[in-house]
C-alpha cells in the first residue's frame, strides 16, 4: 500500500519539464489509476528514462481524431495530467504493464527538442484552488454532486451505502470532482473542459450540470466498482490501453 501523499508530491529538483505520453480518447485525472500497456520503442524508451529518475509520465490527450494518430507529431490537448508509476511488471518481448495513478492537471507552455524518441514538454503545474466560499456552501456543494451521481449509477444497497460513506467521509471536494470525472463516459471535450479548471467549486458546478444533462446512461455495476470502492483496489481501473 502507498502513501497517496508521498506518492503524489512532485520531486524537489522538479523543472516544470515532463515526458508526453499521447493517447486518443483518452484523458486521465489527479486521484484516479490508470493502468497503461507499453510496447512502441519509443515509449519503452520513454518508460526507462522514467523508472530511472522520477517515475513521473505526462498523460496527454490526442486531439486530432484516428486519422492524425500516424502523424510524426500528433495535435494534443494544451492540459494534461502528471503521473506517477506505481507499479510496474515487465514482460516477454520488451512489452510493460504499468499502473499510473494521476498527481497534478499541468498546462503546456511549450514542446521541447530534447533529443528524445518521445515528445517532451515543458509546463505550468495547477494547484486545486479552493474559493472562499465557506465550508458549509461547499458542504452543500458536494452534497448536490454526490446526489447528482447517486441518481445515475446502478441502485443497490451497497452502492447506496458507499454513497453515504463517501458523502459523510473526509475526502475533499476537489479529489472527489476528479475521481468521478474519469470514471464516468463524458465525451473527452467535457473530460478536458473538467481538467482543464483548478478552481474546485467551478469544476463540482460544471460536473454536477453534466451529471443533470440527461447524457449519461449506465446499465452496469462497474460504476459501483470504478467510483465507490477504495482506489487502490484492483478492481478500480479499466482495462489496460494499449499505446
Amino acid at each position: 500500500m502507498h502513501n497517496l501523499e508521498d506518492v503524489t508530491r512532485l520531486p524537489d529538483d522538479f523543472d516544470g519539464r515532463v515526458r508526453l505520453f499521447p493517447l486518443p480518447g483518452l484523458v486521465v485525472f489527479p486521484h484516479a489509476m490508470q493502468p497503461l500497456h507499453i510496447f512502441e520503442p519509443r515509449y519503452c524508451e520513454m518508460l526507462a528514462e522514467s523508472l530511472a529518475s522520477d517515475r513521473m509520465i505526462a498523460m496527454a490527450t490526442l486531439t486530432g481524431g484516428i486519422s492524425a494518430v500516424s502523424a510524426e507529431t500528433p495535435p494534443i490537448a494544451s492540459t494534461v495530467c502528471l503521473g506517477k508509476i506505481i507499479s510496474h511488471a515487465e514482460l516477454d518481448g520488451d512489452r510493460h504493464n504499468i499502473l499510473l495513478v494521476g498527481t497534478r492537471r499541468a498546462k503546456i507552455v511549450r514542446e521541447l527538442d530534447a533529443g528524445r524518441t518521445f515528445r517532451i514538454a515543458e509546463v505550468d503545474v495547477a494547484e486545486d484552488i479552493y474559493p472562499p466560499t465557506g465550508s458549509e456552501a461547499r458542504r452543500e456543494l458536494k452534497k448536490q454532486l454526490l446526489e447528482a451521481f447517486g441518481e445515475i449509477i446502478p441502485v443497490s444497497a451497497n452502492v447506496q451505502q458507499n454513497l453515504h460513506e463517501l458523502m459523510a467521509g473526509q475526502m475533499g471536494l476537489g479529489p472527489i470532482t476528479d475521481i468521478i470525472s474519469y470514471t464516468l463516459p463524458f465525451e473527452v471535450e467535457s473530460k478536458l473542459r473538467l481538467l482543464a479548471e483548478p478552481d474546485v467549486d467551478s469544476r463540482a458546478t460544471e460536473l454536477v450540470r453534466l451529471l443533470r444533462s440527461g447524457t449519461i446512461q449506465l446499465h452496469s455495476v462497474s460504476v459501483e466498482e470504478q467510483a465507490l470502492n477504495d482506489t487502490t483496489s484492483e478492481r478500480f481501473p479499466p482495462p489496460f490501453s494499449l499505446n
